[in-house]
């Protein structure tokens, strides 16, 4: 069910959303997007509950029709250096940056924000209850998983395609086997763990 949310002064509304906090590897991505009220997008929803499918569609039906959208990311080195938490507040600042139109307005997925220099409010369970952040949410799963099938042929060993770098049984290891690369993020337990031996 997704909320209308109505701001005072608010016409141009973003919604942002990161995907990737939880992985061992690769980027944090994210994404903010601000919709276009005259061309409503049918089936937003938080991207996890879609299939790929529906997401794949989905993807290139939000960029076609947003008034502005932009996909941004923090790397492994800047989430080392600053900590997850950091790097993507970092991200979604470069989202909102990057956005051709400029927003009056920022609602975050979640229950922290990032200083935007703009009017903005955390909204828990938001990529749920609003459509602008369950947009984000499809823009940054989509980009970081085909990201992810990209890493995977590169990097075979690791199975990335499958379980995108989260923590899986399997990913685990993977790692024990063939030890880790430039790809994971040496602040994380378990990679530190394996790093200290």
């Amino acid at each position: 069910m997704l909320l209308e949310f109505t701001y005072p002064d608010a016409t141009l509304i973003a919604g942002v959303d990161e995907v990737g906090r939880g992985p061992l590897c690769g980027d944090v991505v994210t994404a903010a997007v601000i919709l276009d009220p005259n061309k409503p997008i049918i089936g937003l929803t938080d991207s996890k509950k879609l299939t790929e499918k529906k997401r794949e569609q989905l993807f290139d039906i939000i960029k076609e029709n947003a008034l502005a959208w932009c996909v941004a990311r923090a790397s492994v080195e800047e989430i080392d250096k600053l900590n997850i938490l950091h790097a993507t507040m970092l991200a979604m600042q470069r989202a909102v940056i990057g956005l051709k139109v400029k927003p009056n307005f920022v609602l975050v997925d979640g229950n922290r924000c990032p200083d935007f220099g703009i009017q903005t409010q955390a909204v828990v369970k938001g990529d749920l209850l609003v459509a602008e952040i369950s947009a984000a949410s499809i823009l940054a799963k989509v980009t970081r998983d085909r990201e992810m099938v990209e890493l995977g042929k590169l990097y075979p060993q690791y199975g990335l395609a499958q379980h995108k770098g989260y923590p899986t049984k399997a990913h685990l290891a993977a790692i024990e086997t063939h030890g880790i690369n430039h790809l994971y993020r040496k602040s994380f337990a378990p990679i530190k763990k394996l790093s200290l031996r």
